[in-house]
């Protein structure tokens, strides 16, 4: 007599849940309760959609020990190109340069395939190597400069440095490269008009038509897209803010000046590209998008205003020689701070409406370095001492409070629109 042997299925594998920070646990805990109650879910499932979450925090201690490492060791090796590597000939230190960098390169994707088919927690390892695949590449690029007996301090290094970090970033969809690149690319653009360009005009037009253009990139990537480059969005947003307020704080300044510009072919080629990147962007984006290239030009035209206000004048003699500064001195001066108030305003609202603290932080910071330095370049001519910096500590403490008032009242309006539309 036979006995039939039964064998048990093997135990299924664990679900895997998603990542979420600690304040999204407890308002979808909070918010539980009232779905039961509505009877949009049964206690079971209530359970189900708990328990498909995590406790994770966006930006970790470890994320941060790996994203300094990672810039560490991509510096490093920089920098021992930087030093020549006089122990090997120059075609030895470009190909041990490149292995390197191909290592790299191919070690964070091997990682991701690993990620992709491992378990639930998500590893901040690969985006670690893949940053410094980035920075690597820039040692290659710099090697291979010194190997042509091109010289490190030229500009156009940085911009091969940031298309190949480009094009790494978009071809892995990774957002460390893209961070690495569009730094570069800023850099390199800073450089490069500042060395080519003898009159403060034109470089103040070039970054605006940079800031206008990245800030087009970011409307197009938040809307058409698809959900894999969205994220990119972010980086291209904050890059052109960067730029965009870095510009109107020089224009700003009382002593920049319209002397010396002339029209040349380079400032027409770039402000007809960035005038059709814009019209491009305004046309193919989507809901307020389409407002972000728009006001990225309305913060190029005050900067221009604000420097051709000073055009032919000896304005800025006044500041550099401490004479006294007339009607006309006072009221660039509040022109250009109620300008750069409103436009980092903006930037600090568009950090708000696309959840970026990134941008918002950078919109408060560049307002308390302007506000500063307004402070002592403008207003210690007559206000010294201890008043300054009392006046200064007033200005701050109510910049600060307008913008908190703000970004609550803004964040009140957001979740009532939302209610809205659920009911």
């Amino acid at each position: 007599m036979s006995t039939a042997v039964t064998t048990e299925p093997p135990p299924a594998a664990p679900p895997r849940t998603r990542p979420a920070t600690p304040a999204q646990l407890d308002w979808l805990a909070a918010e539980l309760p009232h779905w039961r109650a509505a009877g949009l879910l049964d206690d079971q499932t209530a359970t189900r959609i708990l328990a498909g979450y995590h406790p994770s925090r966006r930006f970790s201690l470890a994320s941060l020990l790996l994203v300094l490492g990672a810039c560490f060791v991509g510096v490093g090796i920089i920098w021992l190109v930087a030093s020549n590597l006089d122990q090997l000939p120059p075609l030895t230190r470009f190909i041990v340069v490149s292995a390197f960098w191909l290592a790299l390169l191919a070690g964070g994707e091997a990682l991701a395939g690993r990620r992709e088919h491992g378990g639930p927690i998500p590893s901040p390892v690969v985006g670690a190597v893949r940053i410094m695949a980035a920075l690597a590449f820039g040692a290659v690029v710099m090697q291979a400069a010194q190997s042509l007996q091109v010289p490190a301090y030229e500009p156009q290094l940085l911009a091969w440095w940031g298309l190949g970090a480009l094009v790494h970033a978009y071809a892995v969809r990774a957002a460390g490269p893209l961070v690495i690149g569009l730094l570069s690319l800023a850099s390199w653009l800073v450089w490069q008009v500042s060395w080519d360009s003898p009159d403060a005009l034109t470089v103040l037009l070039v970054l605006f038509s940079a800031g206008g253009v990245a800030a087009s990139v970011a409307a197009v990537h938040a809307t058409r897209l698809g959900t894999s480059f969205r994220g990119f969005s972010g980086a291209w947003r904050e890059i052109g803010a960067l730029l965009s307020l870095g510009a109107l704080f020089v224009a700003a300044l009382p002593f920049v000046t319209a002397d010396d510009f002339s029209w040349s072919t380079t400032v027409v080629a770039v402000l007809v590209a960035a005038g059709l990147a814009m019209v491009a962007s305004t046309a193919f984006a989507t809901d307020n998008a389409r407002l972000e290239p728009a006001l990225a030009l309305v913060v190029a035209v005050v900067g221009v205003l604000l420097v051709l206000w000073e055009f032919g004048s000896d304005l800025g003699a006044d500041f550099d020689t401490g004479n006294q500064v007339g009607l006309e001195g006072w009221a660039h001066a509040a022109f250009g701070v109620v300008a750069y108030v409103a436009a980092a305003g903006w930037f600090a609202v568009l950090g708000v409406l696309r959840d970026s603290r990134r941008l918002t932080f950078l919109a408060t910071a560049a307002l308390v370095v302007f506000t500063t330095t307004q402070a002592f370049s403008v207003f210690a001519a007559i206000i010294q001492g201890a008043w300054l910096f009392l006046l200064l500590g007033l200005v701050f403490a109510g910049t600060g409070w307008l913008a908190d008032r703000a970004r609550r009242q803004l964040a009140r309006s957001l979740a009532d629109d939302a209610q809205g539309a659920v009911r």
